[in-house]
């Protein structure tokens, strides 16, 4: 879908695709797990631990970073990434009042 119409959509919609899109990778999916499993800030670590390069990760990291589930504080010439409970919390509310809309689940 073109940005442009993103507009035709509530903020609520917009921002429930944007995290959607941003997990939608299995390499992405692999950082937040070793994140909340390290459960503290990890400073180059990760590029050890997936079979990615270095760009792409940091690419993945990016994608991560802009949705809101996780964040990174320059440390020296590193950046460390947590988990951002503030974004992943808003993040699994919002999914579970999404996942709870339909109230006739046996339409077909």
């Amino acid at each position: 879908m073109g940005k442009s119409k993103t507009s035709a959509f509530t903020a609520n919609q917009n921002r429930l695709a944007t995290t959607a899109k941003a997990l939608a990778h299995p390499a992405r999916i692999a950082i937040l797990q070793y994140l909340a499993q390290k459960r503290s800030c990890v400073c180059g670590d990760i590029v050890d631990e997936l079979p990615l390069s270095q760009s792409t990760i940091s690419q993945h990291l990016k994608e991560l970073k802009q949705a809101g589930l996780i964040k990174g504080e320059v440390d020296g010439a590193a950046v460390c990434y947590c988990i951002d409970t503030e974004g992943w919390n808003e993040w699994t509310r919002q999914l579970g009042l999404f996942m709870s809309e339909p109230d006739n689940r046996s339409c077909c």
